[in-house]
């Protein structure tokens, strides 16, 4: 059996608010929620993978702190695609670099009481409860 691919997720957390990234693509995925990531390529860690889909995606640098929570299984995007998946998101830490939408409809920065009000992908749901914790204004 194969091990299952690995998708890693970015909690970038900032001001005791978490960053959501809006899917503009596939079709069936638009306009839904995620946190911003993608999967770990053959060769690279899942740290290095947060890091260089933060830079794609975001334009940004971060640098992997820790997991939250536990893996959720991911499902698979296409039929094309038949190998298991798990979602692993990462508490990180924005180093350089303010976000911006290069491949999302757009961001939004929400605290832990706006977690529930987004369309969120149901791979994503079961972090949100270990993240909102986390979510404390430090003012």
């Amino acid at each position: 059996m194969r091990e299952p691919l690995i998708v890693v997720g970015a909690a970038i957390i900032r001001d005791g608010r978490v960053l959501a990234a809006q899917r503009a693509e596939p079709p069936a995925l638009r306009g839904r929620w995620e946190f911003p990531g993608g999967k770990v390529d053959d060769g690279e860690t899942p740290a290095e993978a947060l890091a260089r889909e933060c830079r794609e995606e975001l334009g940004v640098t971060v640098r992997p702190l820790h997991p939250i929570g536990s893996d959720a299984p991911f499902p698979a995007p296409s039929a094309a695609r038949a190998r298991d998946a798990v979602l692993r998101l990462w508490r990180v830490e924005l180093v350089e670099g303010e976000p911006e939408p290069l491949e999302h409809l757009s961001l939004r920065w929400l605290a832990a009481a706006d977690l529930g009000d987004l369309d969120w992908l149901p791979a994503d749901i079961p972090f949100l409860e270990p993240l909102a914790p986390l979510l404390v204004d430090p003012s």
